[in-house]
């Protein structure tokens, strides 16, 4: 299995990605092949909503020129994409948003072109949050569950942790088992 963990949070050492170290070590451990890419260091700019990537048949086809260049063919290259994010105002931080918003030159669905360049793929999400698990986390899981439905993508859940002593909540022998097993759940 390929899996590619697309960590969203602007701290690049900050509690998600702590969360993510023992996740992909029980992937790895597993047999899976696992890339990990952080958002908040890529130049990855919002969806203008031109449309242009609607009109180039089999490629991505947007005309920004940024760091989703490299990104989209690891996401075309993994069976399981783990979003990674804090959830903050009750969803995905903005490097993540970014990212998401510039989907649509992977579904050839307004335009000339048409078909996907990513159904079939999982989703899976690994989120921290300040609230309790659902009321901080139900909108961002909405969102996603909606997306992958839309997309024709499997999502497979979500593994959360709440902050509640900052970085030493995700690094506990709980929070890092859970993200452990969350990773076994997913692998086929």
């Amino acid at each position: 299995m390929n899996v590619l963990v697309l960590m969203g949070s602007p701290r690049l050492k900050g509690n998600t990605a702590h969360l993510c170290k023992p996740f992909m070590e029980e992937m790895a451990m597993l047999g899976a092949q696992v890339k990990y890419v952080t958002l908040a260091d890529k130049k990855i700019l919002p969806c203008r909503g031109c449309y242009l990537c609607q009109q180039v048949e089999n490629t991505y086809g947007c005309p920004q020129q940024d760091d989703m260049a490299a990104i989209i063919p690891l996401i075309q290259w993994a069976d399981l994409m783990v979003l990674a994010t804090p959830i903050y105002a009750w969803y995905c931080a903005a490097p993540m948003k970014n990212l998401l918003d510039r989907h649509y030159g992977l579904n050839k669905f307004y335009g000339s072109a048409k078909g996907s360049l990513w159904a079939g793929k999982q989703v899976a999400l690994i989120c921290t949050h300040g609230y309790d698990a659902a009321y901080a986390t139900d909108p961002f899981v909405m969102g996603m569950e909606r997306l992958c439905a839309h997309s024709h993508l499997e999502y497979r859940g979500m593994y959360s942790v709440r902050d509640e002593d900052d970085l030493s909540s995700f690094q506990t022998p709980e929070a890092c088992q859970g993200a452990r097993d969350f990773a076994r759940s997913l692998i086929r």
